[in-house]
């Protein structure tokens, strides 16, 4: 199981960039679609669904080629602490905050993840970032804060619950990030995302079923797919949203410091931005384009300064030889 994918040696490293901004577009349009599946199914069988269907397409690819991953019991135990922070604690503790607080006042938490990931990456994989590189990606966190303020955003004191979820996600996506960076070095990115997409699987779907027998409704549990609205926004969520997106950034990561990689997080909320334009029909205020200016800023002065840092040691390694 041990290697890199084949066909990855020629500039993986830019490769790994158009990973993570491929990631950060589709992350970025999942919004809109996991508001419309909001509208007629319970959160929790939404997740269930959605992960349903991923588990399913990722067995799929896996079995139609070549490589398929052989799990032994050692492997499966090393990669669970990964499935757990995402999806499963993740995506959990971000749909029961939603229950509490707005789409807004969670971003203005989740737009910590890059924080946190550059704190903890720092302490476990000793991946430490220059000052330049800290300024940068505090300026991402600014541009978000400063959208979702100036849209209204406002924090109650009833909302403490709500807000504690959310930053439990937002913890879970950080730790998340740490841990697929180190296990990308020695597991396939196909691997790790049949692990988290199985993991999700059984998590969403337990906790649905065991809703549904408490409740006496465990008829209604197909129900959403008579709306064909929820099928087309389940399709892109499982598919697009949540297989295609967890390869891509366990792809990213193996490349990629994590804090570099966590940084990409605000960049979809210019993504979520300008779908809501296009798709929703909403106006565009000056204070997004201000706000882009901080996001797009910050997020290229990371991965340049990144870039350099890298060149710099490749550079001094190769001195070192000669």
């Amino acid at each position: 199981m041990a290697g890199q994918l084949p066909g990855m040696t020629v500039n993986p490293l830019r490769k790994a960039y158009s990973a993570a901004i491929l990631y950060a577009v589709i992350i970025g349009f999942s919004f809109i679609f996991v508001k419309l599946t909001l509208a007629v199914s319970h959160p929790v069988d939404m997740l269930a669904h959605r992960f349903t269907i991923s588990f399913g397409i990722a067995l799929l690819l896996v079995f139609a080629g070549n490589n398929r991953p052989r799990f032994k019991l050692g492997d499966i135990l090393r990669l669970l602490p990964l499935a757990i922070f995402y999806p499963s604690l993740f995506f959990a503790f971000q749909a029961y905050g939603l229950f509490y607080i707005s789409s807004s006042e969670a971003g203005i938490i989740q737009a910590t993840i890059p924080i946190l990931t550059m704190i903890m990456a720092a302490y476990f994989l000793k991946e430490h970032s220059t000052l330049l590189q800290i300024s940068c990606i505090f300026l991402s966190v600014l541009g978000v804060v400063y959208i979702f303020v100036m849209k209204g955003a406002h924090m109650s004191p009833g909302d403490f619950k709500g807000s504690v979820f959310i930053l439990l996600s937002a913890l879970s996506s950080a730790a998340y990030n740490v841990i697929a960076r180190k296990m990308s070095r020695k597991y396939r990115a196909m691997d790790i995302t049949v692990m988290m997409m199985g993991i999700g699987f059984v998590v969403f779907n337990s906790m649905s079923i065991v809703r549904h027998v408490s409740e006496g409704s465990l008829g209604q549990y197909f129900e959403p797919f008579a709306d064909l609205t929820f099928v087309v926004s389940i399709i892109y969520l499982g598919v697009m949203s949540s297989l295609v997106t967890s390869f891509l950034n366990n792809y990213a990561l193996t490349y990629m410091e994590a804090s570099q990689m966590g940084v990409f997080i605000n960049f979809s909320t210019l993504v979520t931005i300008a779908a809501g334009v296009v798709v929703l029909k909403e106006q565009l205020a000056y204070f997004y384009f201000i706000g882009a200016i901080f996001i797009i800023g910050g997020v290229v002065g990371t991965n340049v300064l990144a870039l350099k840092k890298a060149r710099l040691l490749q550079d001094l390694g190769g001195s070192k030889r000669e």
